[in-house]
């Protein structure tokens, strides 16, 4: 009697679920079909009677300035060399911007002039993949307003090759299987790492793992599983990829991890303007009135600026100069919005707090040649997340001539800040203490020990060049156009 009424309840349901499986396939394709029909409204035939290629990049914050918009930029200006039947589509939610406005900032900033026009898709639902949308469940709710932003962003533009160049891998899917297009990513940085399960197994206190959860070993689990559930699920979309390239060999080794796609995968450093750098003359420093610590970073919590202020307040206190030169600290950076401006205020309040207000000086959204000239001035380019995914500031810095101090992990420890040919190319340091000691180290060196160390690292940073960026990123991006 109960085999029968199981079989009765079972037998139906398992009917029923068919029928929706069915129904749901059916009309996924439908909606795939009907998207592709779209595709033809937004390119016609050519001279030559073929319709352009239409290559779209999902980059929602294109006019923000910093090291992803200069491989955005690279990127697009390397297709446009190289293919002729090409037109560039650039999602973005700048709509405070005009398209013009925005290719006269990336010439204006990265020295980057694109050789044809770029259509841009201004999108209205950005809002949706900002982080202060989501106090909690920060990375599945940003993952899911990319999802929706993604739709919107195919329902306005259906490319033939679709590149997500800043990291939204959840909508990789959406645009493969809806759209019907050969997609393939740039990835700056994974969503979620290794290092970041680490923190909250540990239940250490970091930017992305506040104190209430640490103090707590029920969330901390809890959270622990979240994590791995979303991993599993970053790892679900990201292997849909037909090309994945990635910036550095820390964020090789992580994508490797997650996606398990090594076949498509392959490490293309970023583009580096390392020979407007280089072309600063290099010579043996002479006296100065002061002397500046540099550092090159977007206004962001994982760049850490409190860590600079903070090394540097205490360099000053301990009175490690002697009776060397005044020192200043210059803070470079692009502010994207009211939050990064606030974050901004919260640094100068901090500088008041440690009495070096009149020590730290801020540049916001500064112009290339300002920036240029800054770095020619500068004596040692600081640096201070923990594991960046590459850094193309450090490279800068490097070109520049400074001696570079940067974070003993990520790409700076794997990939730049490595002996060129056996010889030293900059410092490593962790914390408060060894950033203090070690900027005090660099200031102790005589201008001669200082040179060596700066032609050792202008010799290291021709493999970050744009031109190695261009030819490792059309080998990449060959099996997309084929």
């Amino acid at each position: 009697a109960c085999f029968r009424l199981l079989c009765s309840l079972l037998i139906p349901a398992l009917f029923l679920s068919g029928i929706l499986c069915v129904c749901v396939v059916v009309l996924l394709w439908g909606v795939r079909l009907w998207i592709q029909q779209r595709r033809k409204q937004w390119t016609s035939a050519g001279k030559d009677g073929k319709r352009p290629l239409l290559v779209a990049f999902f980059h929602p914050y294109c006019n923000a300035g910093g090291g992803g918009e200069r491989v955005l930029w690279c990127a697009i200006r390397t297709l446009q060399k190289q293919y002729r039947n090409v037109t560039c589509v650039v999602y973005t939610g700048d709509r405070d911007a005009t398209g013009e406005e925005i290719v006269e900032g990336a010439f204006r900033r990265f020295n980057i002039k694109l050789t044809h026009p770029v259509k841009f898709v201004f999108l209205e639902k950005r809002y949706l993949v900002e982080a202060s949308l989501y106090p909690h469940f920060t990375l599945l709710g940003q993952s899911l307003g990319s999802v929706f932003l993604g739709w919107e962003a195919l329902l306005k533009c259906v490319p033939d090759i679709y590149i997500d160049s800043m990291g939204y891998a959840f909508t990789l899917p959406l645009f493969k299987y809806l759209g019907g297009c050969r997609v393939g990513c740039y990835v700056h940085y994974p969503t979620i790492s290794t290092e970041m399960l680490s923190v909250v197994r540990s239940q250490d206190t970091r930017f992305n793992n506040a104190a209430f959860i640490t103090n707590n070993p029920l969330l901390s689990k809890f959270k622990l599983v979240y994590y791995y559930f979303f991993a599993f699920m970053y790892g679900l979309v990201g292997s849909c990829s037909d090309v994945i390239m990635v910036n550095s060999s820390w964020t090789l080794n992580h994508i490797l991890s997650l996606w398990r796609a090594g076949a498509c995968t392959s490490v293309v450093y970023p583009p580096c303007d390392v020979q407007t750098f280089l072309d600063i003359p290099l010579e043996e420093e002479k006296s100065a009135a002061e002397r500046s610590i540099v550092s090159v970073s977007q206004f962001r919590p994982e760049k850490d600026h409190p860590l600079q202020i903070r090394a540097f307040a205490k360099v000053l206190k301990e009175k490690r100069l002697g009776q060397q030169p005044p020192l200043k600290l210059l803070l470079i950076g692009g502010c994207r919005n009211q939050q990064d401006e606030e974050r901004v205020n919260n640094l100068r309040r901090l500088c008041e707090e440690l009495g070096v207000s009149n020590d730290v000086k801020f540049k916001i959204n500064v112009p290339f040649e300002e920036l240029k000239r800054h770095l020619a001035e500068a004596t040692i380019g600081l640096h201070t997340m923990w594991n960046e995914h590459f850094g193309i500031g450090v490279v800068e810095c490097m070109a520049a001539g400074t001696v570079i101090l940067a974070h003993n992990s990520g790409g700076p420890k794997l990939d730049i800040v490595v002996p060129h040919e056996g010889h030293i190319t900059g410092f490593l340091a962790e914390n408060e203490a060894s950033y203090a000691e070690t900027m005090a180290y660099i200031l102790s060196l005589s201008p001669q020990e200082r040179l060596e160390i700066r032609e050792n690292a202008r010799r290291s940073v021709h493999r970050f060049s744009d031109q190695h960026f261009e030819e490792t990123f059309l080998l990449s991006v060959e099996p997309l156009f084929k």
